[in-house]
């Protein structure tokens, strides 16, 4: 296989399990600070009990990011020396600011979070978990900038084949950054709140029914139910972005071969690249013109307008109405749970099964819509200045195949060690939860 290829995919796979990680750590660390902070405030045990717990995921999901991380930042040299030796004078400073700022500030509290509860005063620890929330979310911050600016690159001159700065303001708060970091962020959180519900499901079903199990299932359901419109809404604001910035991206998405008014909006078909056509489809006459361009005769830019620079169209189309489709899913589940939860405290055997069963759909989601980012900015690295091909090095396609076997082999190992040992833990708070309470119990912090 072409050895690009092969780095495109090995890059692929370590982004993908990587992106699982931050996705929880980033919105669990506010949910926890939710926690303590309505613990501190009411006195009540049960939200102590469900930040106990939650922390445990946290730690836990937070070690795999950093470990996950470590190992692509290595493939910049290894597989793309390409990209620094061209944006480097930019991507460095950014990649440095996140480690300075972000990641050095989660490092030195989550200590005191971890393991301080019964250690420092009430007031320390809660400042502890808001620090580290802190963290996490800078860390996103300049992160996505990083990747918003390769895919609108702004403030910048190139001189002798390499980009200099000459405004950081733009760089920062590029076009396409505000929007991406708050679809990114309602993503996290999303994750996040169908992780909480499924969990506490998990354990609802076993007959768990303490003060601790109810408050997460509850926080988990109202959260889901009340981020899931606001990333619909986010996520048609970015949509208009991309067709402006990124118009072939966003013919990809829609699967429109040709320029014309009155663009078809397509639900379901087949992609065809060689014959620039889609079979079977199904479609709404003039949907497309009407949510893109607010027109229902509006013209959309086809395929056909960016020969030889587009995207590769069936991996596109089909990412996003995977990203789309679960999260219409994730509207019905969250507002029926909801329903089901204001009417009754409580929730039928049914629901209680459908909300394990979406434990992890933030993840299918969330890597759908990553797939849809990144793909749809192929054939470039950093859009309209320099290309994938041009970035890769020159590594023989048999040590890329065997690093990238290593990789798969060792990621599936920890994915499913992690997804075992996250039911493992709800089990045991289930049991613990339904034992008589032992003496010496350590008071709320």
């Amino acid at each position: 296989m072409d050895p690009v290829v092969l780095a495109r995919i090995q890059f692929a796979a370590n982004i993908t399990f990587h992106i699982l990680f931050p996705a929880i750590s980033i919105a669990l660390a506010w949910v926890l600070l939710f926690f303590k902070w309505q613990g501190s405030r009411t006195g009540n045990p049960a939200w102590r009990d469900a930040y106990q717990f939650w922390v445990k995921i946290f730690a836990l999901t937070f070690a795999l990011g950093v470990v996950t991380g470590i190992t692509m930042s290595f493939q910049f040299g290894t597989n793309w020396p390409g990209f620094m030796q061209t944006v480097g004078n930019i991507a460095g400073p950014l990649l440095a600011a996140e480690v300075l700022t972000a990641f050095f500030l989660e490092a030195t509290f989550l200590g005191i979070m971890l393991f301080g509860a019964n250690r420092v005063s009430n007031r320390v620890h809660t400042l502890a978990t808001a620090l580290v929330a802190i963290g996490t979310t800078l860390s996103a911050f300049w992160i996505l900038v990083l990747n918003s600016w390769m895919q609108t690159p702004v403030g910048f001159e190139m001189i002798n084949g390499q980009a200099h700065a000459t405004d950081w303001l733009a760089i920062l708060f590029n076009p396409s950054f505000p929007y991406r970091f708050t679809h990114m962020l309602l993503a996290s959180g999303l994750t996040v709140a169908f992780l909480i519900a499924g969990l506490s499901a998990y354990r609802y079903l076993r007959g768990e029914r303490s003060a601790g199990l109810m408050v997460s299932l509850k926080t988990g359901i109202a959260l889901a139910a009340l981020l899931i419109p606001l990333q619909i809404v986010v996520g048609d604001l970015h949509g208009l972005n991309t067709l402006k910035h990124q118009p072939a991206k966003l013919a990809a998405m829609e699967g429109i071969w040709q320029t014309q008014r009155g663009v078809d909006a397509v639900l379901f078909a087949i992609p065809d690249s060689q014959a620039k056509t889609n079979h079977f489809e199904i479609a709404i006459p003039k949907l497309a013109s009407l949510y893109l361009t607010h027109d229902w005769n509006g013209e959309v830019s086809g395929l056909d307008a960016f020969e030889g620079k587009h995207p590769p169209v069936g991996p596109v189309f089909w990412a996003f109405r995977i990203m789309v489709g679960v999260g219409l899913l994730m509207l019905a589940v969250a507002w029926v749970a909801a329903w089901y939860w204001r009417k009754q405290q409580g929730l039928p055997t049914w629901i209680a099964r459908v909300l394990v069963g979406m434990t992890f759909s933030g993840w299918v989601a969330l890597v759908a819509g990553w797939y849809v980012t990144e793909v749809g900015r192929q054939p470039y690295l950093v859009y309209g200045v320099l290309t994938t091909a041009q970035a890769a090095s020159t590594v023989p396609a048999t040590q890329i195949s065997l690093s990238l076997a290593m990789y798969l082999s060792l990621y599936l190992c920890l994915g499913f060690a992690y997804v075992k040992v996250l039911f493992y833990l709800a089990g045991k708070a289930g049991r613990q939860a339904t034992e008589p309470a032992t003496a010496g119990k350590p008071a709320y912090q």
